[in-house]
């Protein structure tokens, strides 16, 4: 489990469907800052993809139809298409160059003072081929030697290439900082960046979770709470921008006949998904190829069983609604999964804080989910003592709309598990 982080920056050259593929939107780009405290100051190990540090550096388009190359970059035509790959004798020539780039993007600030960073050394390695950074001791080896490129950088593409930082802020004992970063390189997908910090002091280690360019300030302390917070956030985002999330949680609405069945099945899918979110998250799940995309399909079936559950039960029956909180509580152990495939790359288990991040993680999962519930079921009320047919007609229209989506969904993860 040690390798998660680095498998995480592995995917960052895998491209997907935001929507098809809602878990694993934030596993696409990710940046990891190491910060550790002594009594001279902050040392700050960080991992990035190239492109983040060169992207908006990229000059005039010339008379060849290419733009002047960003710092250690070179330019060439592919097919029409200007594309643009790391040059190694650059980065010999100035081997702090990309570090530099960096700090000054970096912002550190401490009692409301901005702090300055210090280049110490460089590393950079093809995406697959870099060594491990999910410990600090692994992030200290990888930026440790002399060689700035890796032996088998070779001809690489920015895209393909990961820059290791090693950053000293000499500002003595920091109880408390903020740490942001101030560039926009204008990249498809930055939003959805995933910044991992994480702060040792002496023996405690407290992990932080942030999403975008993070030009918003994080403000990190000797907390427990402030970190944990970081996480409740991230799961109240990932349900609510997992819209296949929101429309199984939408499906429930619909289809309880009344508060206490619609709490039964809410508890019913919430035991579900926190049983596997746990186990999925330790690793106790199958870990072939086809066990993600097998799991994002049957959540797709999911919805349009809960589509069709909510048109066609018999209202007031026992025995149907004690059945339907059981096969929603199995659907939210599929659902689980697809909260842990996202939360076990981003963390380690064996981090001081992993029990606190998982749960609050799951704790704001609940929140979104409790949130969309209470914001559907007044206008369902309202919908509910209309005339018979206005009632009916709306259920079976967000049925049948929501059906269709989660069918598309269906037939392309399909696709994707039986090619």
């Amino acid at each position: 489990m040690k390798r998660l982080l680095t498998l995480l920056i592995a995917l960052l050259s895998f491209t997907v469907s935001d929507v098809a593929w809602a878990h694993f939107t934030l596993n696409l780009n990710v940046r990891i800052f190491h910060v550790v405290h002594g009594p001279e100051g902050l040392d700050i190990y960080l991992r990035t993809p190239m492109s983040y540090l060169v992207a908006d550096k990229l000059g005039p388009v010339g008379a060849d139809g290419l733009p002047t190359p960003a710092p250690f970059t070179s330019n060439r035509l592919e097919g029409g298409v200007a594309m643009h790959l790391v040059d190694p004798g650059a980065l010999r020539a100035d081997p702090h160059g990309l570090g530099l780039i960096a700090a000054d993007g970096l912002r550190i600030e401490a009692g409301g003072r901005p702090l300055d960073a210090e280049v110490v050394s460089v590393r950079v390695h093809r995406i697959a081929s870099e060594p491990g950074f999910a410990t600090r001791d692994e992030a200290m080896l990888a930026l440790d030697g002399s060689a700035v490129v890796s032996a088998d950088l070779g001809e690489t593409y920015v895209g393909d290439t990961v820059v290791d930082v090693h950053l000293k802020v000499p500002a003595g004992l920091v109880p408390a900082y903020s740490i942001a970063m101030m560039t926009d390189p204008g990249l498809p997908g930055q939003e959805e960046t995933a910044n991992l910090i994480l702060d040792y002091r002496g023996d405690t280690t407290r992990t932080y979770r942030a999403t975008g360019l993070m030009t918003d300030p994080v403000l990190v302390s000797d907390s427990s709470v402030s970190a944990a917070s970081t996480f409740f956030v991230e799961g109240i985002r990932h349900i609510v921008e997992g819209i296949d999330h929101v429309l199984f949680v939408i499906c429930m609405v619909i289809g309880a006949t009344t508060l206490g069945a619609l709490l039964a099945r809410v508890t019913g899918f919430t035991i579900g998904h926190t049983v596997t979110l746990v186990l999925g998250f330790f690793g106790l799940a199958p870990s072939a190829a086809w066990f993600i995309p097998a799991v994002e399909t049957a959540i797709a079936l999911s919805i349009i069983w809960a589509a069709a559950d909510a048109v066609l039960q018999r209202p007031g029956s026992a025995r149907n609604n004690r059945s339907a909180v059981a096969v929603t509580a199995a659907i939210g152990l599929l659902h689980g999964f697809g909260f842990s495939f996202m939360l076990r790359e981003i963390l380690r288990v064996d981090a001081d804080n992993v029990w606190q991040s998982l749960l609050a993680f799951n704790l704001g999962v609940e929140f979104g989910q409790l949130a969309i519930v209470a914001l559907i079921w007044p206008a369902i009320l309202i919908f509910r003592r209309m005339p018979k047919v206005v009632w009916t007609g709306t259920r079976g229209a967000i049925a049948a709309s929501v059906s269709v989506v989660a069918a598309v969904w269906a037939v392309e993860r399909a696709a994707f598990l039986l090619g």
